[in-house]
């Protein structure tokens, strides 16, 4: 007769139960946000989604023992920059262990909808592309480069915000040039490449300084691997880090525009060679780009720039005739920051009032950053994150490139 297998005791299914227990759900922070849901978790730290009176809010942990301070960073920039496409910060502080970031809650990254659609329409490219152009010129503006442009780090917004695109993840933001007066920082050598290695431009390959030119580059690599399915440069199998980045230098060097942008209209190829070719202080023609986005779709396509997207619903039809094209097509031209330096106060207040309040921090109005406090902060936490992002990169160009066919 079969034995039946014994109960474990009570005791140990409590151990065990509170093991599995997340630690986060159902506690407020802030003393409103209520964590409701994990949304998703990184080498970084871990998202939820948190409620406050009928809304719905992100919260982003990043544990402080491992000694980063990205979340902060992230932060201040996302506070200071405050604009289209850039999601609203509502808190930032700390308690015991953790740094907390509470923003408006997004919709899903694009590389999450890419990998249910395996390639992106010329179509919806162009019209992500133009979006794409709007918030760096932004940014660019507000002297700051992102410098970690990738698919990840695009998100649509939530509900009703759904057909707006907007750029995440400024933990390796920082300015590249003095907002007084408007002087680059020096081209110099880096010891480390900054950014995903997959999209990174070839000067930050070189570990080079990097400026405007080098976020637009990533943006080309972005489009095309929407339209590809994946890049050239993918998949390589190359043990130590360091030979694998050398790799992927060489292999963007030898791809030519013509090769990477075979088949596809030539204003991806004009964008590719353009933002290569600029100058490291060079002013980008933000314009001249997004107008070939718009030329493409609407004359030699004859459609409509509607915001409609490959992915959209037909319940969400409708809501694209309520001003989404002139509202979003008109925020490149009317939303624009001035390229002076602004107020002097800048992030130094918003620092000060976090680094003031342990468990709250609120973000200031209208501070702008300072040259000699901001520049080069968290240079060594950049750096972590940057080795861990290209080794959690290596190990998905594997699965793309096992369902992507590669050129």
């Amino acid at each position: 007769m079969e034995e039946e297998p014994k109960t474990p005791p009570r005791s140990e299914n409590l151990r065990e139960s509170r093991l599995n227990e997340d630690i986060f759900i159902n506690k407020l922070y802030f003393s409103k946000y209520r964590a409701i849901r994990k949304l998703g978790e990184g080498s970084f730290g871990k998202v939820y989604k948190a409620e406050y009176k009928g809304e719905y809010f992100a919260l982003k942990f990043e544990s402080r023992s491992e000694g980063q301070s990205l979340l902060e960073n992230e932060a201040t920039i996302m506070s200071y920059l405050k604009g289209p496409n850039i999601p609203a910060i509502k808190s930032f502080g700390y308690n015991n262990d953790y740094n907390i970031l509470v923003m408006e809650l997004m919709g899903k990254s694009l590389e999450d909808i890419f990998n249910a659609k395996n390639k992106f329409s010329v179509k919806t490219t162009a019209m992500l592309g133009y979006q794409m152009l709007n918030v760096l010129q932004f940014i660019h503006d507000r002297h700051i480069i992102h410098r970690d442009i990738k698919p990840d780090n695009f998100v649509m917004g939530y509900e009703e915000k759904n057909a707006i695109l907007y750029l995440l993840d400024f933990g390796l933001a920082k300015k590249y040039r003095s907002s007084k007066t408007l002087i680059q920082y020096p081209y110099i050598k880096r010891k480390k490449l900054t950014g995903t290695a997959r999209y990174a431009s070839i000067h930050a390959l070189e570990e080079m300084e990097q400026s405007r030119r080098d976020d637009l580059e990533s943006v080309g690599y972005v489009l095309m691997y929407f339209l590809r399915g994946s890049l050239p440069w993918q998949g390589l199998r190359i043990k130590t880090k360091e030979d694998r980045y050398k790799k992927i230098l060489e292999k963007k060097r030898e791809t030519t525009s013509e090769v990477l942008c075979k088949n596809f209209p030539e204003e991806f190829k004009y964008y590719v060679e353009y933002t290569k070719k600029l100058g490291y202080t060079e002013d980008p023609d933000y314009d001249k780009l997004r107008n070939n986005f718009l030329v493409l779709v609407r004359e030699k396509m004859g459609e409509n720039f509607d915001f409609i997207y490959d992915w959209t619903s037909k319940s969400d039809y409708k809501k694209r005739e309520e001003n989404y094209e002139e509202k979003i097509l008109n925020e490149g031209n009317t939303k624009k920051s001035k390229k002076s330096g602004g107020n002097s106060a800048e992030m130094k207040n918003i620092k000060n009032n976090y680094a003031a309040n342990k468990t709250r921090a609120e973000p200031e109005e209208n501070n702008e950053l300072d040259d000699d406090d901001y520049d080069n902060k968290n240079n060594n936490d950049r750096n972590k994150k940057n080795e861990q992002e290209n080794e959690k990169d290596k190990s998905s160009d594997d699965k793309v490139e096992s369902k992507c066919c590669i050129m």
